[in-house]
């Protein structure tokens, strides 16, 4: 494998994990999912827990390529560029809460607005995770992310009384409804899903894929021996963060320590068995669709955000007495009868996202991408 060719991997991860995405994002009913298809409850993981530890350890891998041509220094030139970056991810996430905000209320109103979200925490995590990646030497780096996971367990654990991990007790809401604002979260939920203070943990998984992806850079002639190493830190990570659980809970909420540590090791393991399928036995034909939805993540998320608000939100219309949204139509009309209920809201979610590959694909053939 040449050097340039493993980003095709990496495009294929990162596509894999969008896909996986809108299909949990866009059920035909949430009434009707299978558990794998829904997040946890409160503490455990699902397969819908692992995408965004997964996204946040891909864009870790994509930044020590990225970095390359900046000689993995921290210049002047590399730093504007992280913190422009940062900010525009961070205002696109603001922007996409405005739009969602206004679909589904018909108003726009600035002290209701939600602060937080998916593209936010994108943002502080490649920001702050960029910078220590840069500043610290590999070794200082590693043994810094682990003070950073266990410094976050003590804080949580102190703080939170004798039940310091159940939604009531748990600082992390606190701390988060203290900086922004209860107005400013997630509203029905005790503890934001994609707040600011369990944003420090998730820097990690960034931390990690940049160590991941200097060792992917650094094995490529030795493929075989890259993924023995990959299943060797990837295995043990999660059979020591499944020890830690017993303590400190898998809870991705609260994205805890052994969550970070968890969904990681299942990281590298995908990783490595698509290095195998893809550079080992070439069998890149076998992942093909998911490639346009790896070379454009930005824009398939915000269009299937806007989209699905659109279809539940926008687009209504009197239908046998009562007012339904097209999204329900769907549903209701076409798939339910079809598959029957559980089945045909995991049909529609392929089919939505089918809908949203055929738009990306067509944006790949004329080579259209989004990029910041």
């Amino acid at each position: 494998m040449k050097k340039t060719e493993r980003l095709i991997t990496l495009d294929a991860f990162r596509g894999i994990t969008v896909a996986l995405m809108i299909m949990v994002n866009q059920p035909g009913s949430w009434s009707y999912k299978y558990d794998q298809m829904r997040h946890a409850q409160w503490h455990g993981c699902t397969l819908t827990d692992m995408i965004f530890p997964f996204f946040l350890f891909i864009v870790g891998i994509a930044c020590w390529f990225a970095f390359q041509k900046y000689g993995q220094t921290l210049s002047v030139d590399l730093t504007n560029k992280i913190i422009r970056r940062t900010v525009l991810i961070f205002l696109l996430g603001l922007a996409l809460n405005f739009c969602k905000q206004w679909i589904s209320t018909g108003e726009l109103n600035l002290s209701m607005l939600r602060i937080t979200g998916v593209l936010q925490r994108i943002a502080l995590c490649y920001g702050i995770g960029s910078i220590l990646c840069l500043a610290l030497k590999p070794g200082k780096l590693f043994i810094s992310s682990f003070g950073i996971l266990i410094l976050y367990w003590i804080v949580l654990w102190m703080a939170g009384g004798s039940q310091p991990y159940t939604a009531e007790n748990t600082i992390v809401g606190k701390i988060d409804i203290l900086l922004l604002g209860e107005n400013h979260l997630r509203q029905g939920y005790p503890v934001d899903s994609s707040g600011l203070f369990a944003s420090i943990p998730a820097i990690v998984n960034v931390i990690w894929g940049y160590l991941m992806g200097m060792m992917i850079y650094n094995q490529v002639n030795n493929l075989k021996e890259l993924i023995l190493k990959m299943l060797l830190i990837g295995v043990p990570s999660i059979l020591v963060a499944e020890l830690w659980n017993l303590v400190f809970p898998i809870n991705k909420i609260l994205w805890t320590s052994s969550y970070v540590l968890y969904t990681s090791g299942w990281a590298l393991i995908v990783m490595a068995f698509l290095i195998w399928l893809i550079d080992v036995h070439k069998k890149s034909k076998y992942l093909g669709p998911f490639f346009v939805f790896g070379v454009n993540p930005l824009f398939a998320y915000i269009l299937a955000e806007l989209w699905a608000s659109v279809m539940s939100g926008l687009i209504k219309f009197q239908f046998e007495g009562s007012l339904v949204s097209l999204k329900s139509w769907i549903f209701g009309e076409i798939f339910a009868p079809l598959f029957g209920n559980m089945n045909g809201s995991l049909f529609y979610s392929i089919f939505i996202m089918l809908f949203y590959w055929s738009i990306l694909y067509l944006m790949d053939k004329y080579k259209i991408y989004f990029k910041i």
